[in-house]
């Protein structure tokens, strides 16, 4: 992959300190790290690449093309990738208030009216963006909606999923998270992309 800075296992290239775990998927951990130099925190997806059959690598190829392709205020941003012999290492956007689902969990009473507008609204031109650009996310779910509260925006991350896509031309691939899922998915049927 063009582009990619190659390190080191465990010291990300010199360039970051990894902390806390923030959260964990089929390949990955994603971890709290911080620049060396400049001190930014910033989220660091760890790929196992050791763990990655044929088709896993196929979606770790396709979500750094796509994100490297999206630049959105609506969509967490990838600043960089540096790759090592057993570990590929996404450098992404933090953001400083939690993921949608998890204040779904802690607010029974939910978002108010207007604040709940205003994120709706970054959401759908986060991905009115993306299929402009031929690009599906196929994995929308309030998990990948996270809050940045300091700039008054949420964002669509965790593009493990995505693909470019042909207009007209329908995908087969059955992904995402179940309990999201459009039907034409769960039935194992030809979909049109940006539709589900």
């Amino acid at each position: 992959m063009a582009g990619i800075k190659r390190g080191y296992d465990g010291k990300i290239a010199g360039l970051y300190d990894l902390d806390k775990t923030l959260g964990r998927g089929h390949f990955a951990v994603v971890k709290l790290a911080r620049h060396v130099f400049t001190g930014e925190k910033v989220a660091v997806k760890v790929i196992d690449k050791t763990k990655l059959d044929t088709v896993a690598t196929g979606h770790l190829f396709q979500e750094v093309r796509c994100m490297k392709l999206v630049q959105h205020p609506n969509i967490v941003r990838l600043y960089e990738v540096i790759d090592t012999q057993t570990k590929l290492y996404l450098i992404l956007e933090l953001g400083d208030g939690g993921d949608m689902f998890d204040y779904i969990m802690k607010h029974e009473e939910g978002l108010n009216e207007e604040l709940a507008k205003k994120y709706f609204a970054q959401i759908v031109h986060a991905i009115s963006y993306c299929h402009r650009l031929h690009v599906v996310h196929r994995d929308l779910k309030p998990e990948n909606v996270v809050f940045f509260e300091k700039q008054g925006l949420v964002k669509l991350t965790d593009f493990g999923f995505s693909n470019k896509f042909q207009p007209g031309k329908k995908l087969t691939t059955s992904c995402g998270s179940l309990a999201y899922s459009a039907p034409e998915i769960l039935l194992g049927d030809e979909y049109d992309a940006p539709a589900v």
